[in-house]
């Protein structure tokens, strides 16, 4: 029998582009060997000479130009910059009025708080008895009561250069000596900036390794049941386990090329799209290789014929969500071109390690890894029979009644989008429990809401009357409950400012808007304002910059790749089209569910964008798959019948592939993020819609109605004459 690299199916080798013929013979034939131990020296060199770690910190999700961007880093120079406070909240447990006796007792708990090492630079922070809550460098000798007399208030300074586990480790000791021998009728919680950020920290300790164990376990569930087998499954897990490390490591360290530091929010995505992308990669490939052992004997020829015919339809796929995420790098929010950069190369390498990874394995394993239910030479084609047959043979009979019950239901899902809030308060990311967060909702039980996180206004004052103009601006703007300087550093002069609304409501944000457009009819005054409504504000003004510029250059890539794939003028207008309607109705559900059964107050900002870039990006992935397919189909068989075969022959493939996308994002659950959560669960339902109701009902009806139409100008009778007048040449050899 002549060797596997001498042998190529001609319908396959007759389609597929040239460049594809060569490495996979490299990969399936007898020396396959070689490129398995090439691949794992690269692989090796990668663990052994990239680091690992990365941020435990929260990415920045404001531009640099960002106004409260810009009092933050200007405040950065003011005296005592370099510290922040952690503010304990000190209450009765009975929620009564605090005595002098528990008073005491909090003074004591204060001095074990200020002797634990918070960093350098808080070595010789000084008592005033008399300080101001925003001077950060300054603590009061006695807890400060509010003016309700049943909470009071402790500040501990902490060094602004610690972070990540060095930050947790200090906030807990605080947290702990403040507690230790404090009585049981009395309640300490700690919050305040370097408290958020050490519970930031310490919720995602470990959180990388849980969420891939978790996306493994998953994966390994979902291919043992789609292959039944006890072996087979074994194989793509390991290559697509393998690619997620390498593909985390390279892109954290090609981003730290960059400047950029890759945080744990930004590596759990990166690496559920690469479980995912990569499953699916490897599923597409295992399936046309299992059609193919039914044609050929040798399973090496088999499964070249299986590389050269699935590589196109993955090189499509993995092409468009590259590029798509590419596009992010347009975004002006830092978290967003951090992602972008950070998958993008996350898929490209991942790409690389299941296309020559995968095909090694099979290769060297044989046709015994199906077992028990092994592909044999002659088996019958499953084309024509089959639940999925039948599905398809019915929405392509009727197509039009197909779509009059599938886009109301997918109407009905969008509805859910005319109840979608936007904006998530920075305090309420947490999705687990949190003490800063629970620090922080004690406190605003006892103080103005405005209080809790009040606004920083900057203004150029060369003279107190400066300085006096300018606090009478502040204090007359509606929505500001008081006003006092802060701080002074040259001719800058910083102003805390209370709000009378609830920190992130929309009352909050219009009245930071008020101060801006007040403040800036000032004259020579140059102010700004920071603070964390003012980041909410700049935060929301960013990411929807982003969504409207970003969005249309997602589609305009998914088109254009689609153009070059199926060289038709209708066609990629058309599944655009279905996918963009599949999207709306995901986001919609989706945001529903977020809402009503899981109880968060609204999406964050940046869930929106994410959605339509995963969505848009990985719902055209199944697309591909069919509609490549539906294509080689109806040159052999004519359009409609070639679509009832493609949706038969992917149906099973096509589906695992989309549980197993979809089961994976909602592992971004494990994550403490609400918008990891949200993004999960909005992407898992618009990935379970394409795959269910899009690829399986609106795009074959499509077809249906259109007919060969779809294609235009290509038409598969023409490329059906072609194939044949080459079959009638003299073979090459």
């Amino acid at each position: 029998m002549p060797s596997a690299p001498a042998i190529l199916d001609a319908r396959t080798s007759d389609t597929t582009p040239r460049p594809v013929r060569a490495p996979a013979r490299a990969v399936t034939g007898p020396r396959s060997w070689i490129a398995l131990l090439v691949l794992l020296i690269a692989c090796g060199a990668v663990f052994g000479l990239v680091d690992s770690t990365s941020s435990s910190s929260a990415p920045a999700t404001l531009p640099a130009e960002a106004e409260s961007q810009l009092v933050a880093d200007e405040l950065a120079t003011f005296p005592d910059a370099d510290l922040a406070p952690v503010i304990g909240v000190a209450t009765r447990v009975d929620g009564g009025q605090l005595t002098q006796a528990d008073l005491d007792a909090f003074t004591q708990a204060r001095e074990r708080m200020i002797a634990v090492d918070r960093g350098p630079g808080t070595e010789n922070t000084a008592d005033a008895e008399n300080s101001d809550a925003a001077d950060p460098g300054a603590v009061p000798p006695v807890p400060l009561p509010t003016d309700d007399g049943e909470a009071a208030t402790i500040l501990v300074p902490v060094s602004v250069d610690v972070d990540g586990g060095d930050l947790a480790d200090i906030v807990e000791k605080i947290r702990s000596e403040g507690r230790n021998g404090l009585p049981a009728d009395l309640s300490l919680l700690v919050t305040g900036g370097p408290a958020f950020g050490a519970d930031t920290a310490g919720a995602f300790a470990g959180a990388d390794l849980r969420l891939i164990l978790v996306s493994a376990a998953v994966v390994a569930v979902l291919l043992l049941i789609t292959y039944r087998s006890p072996i087979l499954w074994v194989v793509p897990l390991l290559v697509v386990a393998v690619a997620d490390r390498v593909a985390t490591l390279l892109a954290g360290a090609f981003a730290g090329w960059l400047g950029y530091a890759v945080d744990g929010s930004t590596n759990g995505i990166t690496s559920v799209l690469v479980f995912g992308a990569g499953t699916n990669y490897a599923l597409l490939i295992v399936s046309r290789y299992r059609e193919e052992l039914r044609r050929e004997p040798d399973h090496r020829v088999a499964l070249g014929r299986a590389l050269q015919a699935a590589t196109p339809a993955v090189l499509a796929s993995n092409i468009t969500v590259v590029l798509a995420l590419a596009t992010l790098m347009a975004a002006i929010v830092p978290s967003t071109r951090l992602l972008g950069l950070s998958a993008a190369v996350g898929l490209l390498v991942a790409l690389v390690i299941v296309l020559v990874g995968l095909p090694t394995l099979l290769s060297l394993c044989g046709r015994r890894l199906f077992w028990p239910f092994v592909p044999r030479f002659g088996d019958p084609d499953p084309s024509e029979r089959g639940g999925w047959h039948a599905v398809a043979s019915a929405v392509v009979r009727r197509p039009l009644i197909a779509l009059a019950v599938t886009l109301p239901f997918l109407a009905l899902c969008a509805a859910g989008l005319t109840h979608t809030e936007v904006g998530l308060e920075q305090s309420r990311q947490f999705r687990v429990q949190a003490e800063s967060v629970e620090g922080l909702d004690a406190l605003r039980e006892h103080q103005d809401p405005g209080e809790v996180t009040p606004t920083n206004v900057l203004a150029t004052t060369p003279d107190e009357a400066a300085v006096a103009d300018t606090l009478e601006v502040i204090t007359n703007t509606p929505g500001v409950l008081r006003a006092n300087p802060s701080g002074q550093e040259g001719d800058r002069t910083s102003f805390r400012v209370v709000l009378d609304a609830e920190p992130a409501s929309d009352e909050a944000l219009q009245a930071v808007q008020s101060l801006r457009d007040r403040l800036g009819q000032v004259e020579g005054a140059q102010a700004r304002v920071g603070g964390g409504d003012a980041e909410q504000l700049d935060s929301r003004a960013a990411s929807e910059r982003d969504l409207f510029l970003l969005v249309p250059l997602i589609l305009g890539v998914v088109v254009v790749v689609l153009y070059v794939l199926l060289r038709g003028a209708w066609a990629p207008l058309l599944l655009i089209t279905a996918t963009s309607v599949s999207t709306i109705a995901a986001i919609g559900a989706g945001s529903w569910l977020s809402a009503e059964v899981f109880g968060f107050p609204a999406l964050d900002v940046s869930v929106p964008l994410f959605s339509v870039l995963f969505l848009i990006a990985l719902g055209v992935d199944y697309t591909i798959f069919l509609v490549t397919r539906a294509w080689e189909e109806s040159v052999d068989h004519g359009t409609r019948q070639g679509t009832v075969r493609a949706v038969a022959l992917t149906g099973g493939v096509i589906t695992s592939a989309g549980v197993v996308l979809a089961a994976v994002f909602v592992v971004l659950g494990v994550l403490p993020l609400i918008t990891l959560t949200q993004i999960g669960i909005i992407v898992g339902i618009g990935i379970l819609l394409d795959t269910f109701v899009v690829r399986t009902i609106v795009v074959p009806a499509m077809i249906g109605v259109i007919g060969d139409a779809f294609w235009w100008p290509r038409r598969p009778g023409r490329a059906r004459e072609a194939a044949r007048r080459e079959e009638q040449e003299p073979a090459l050899t």
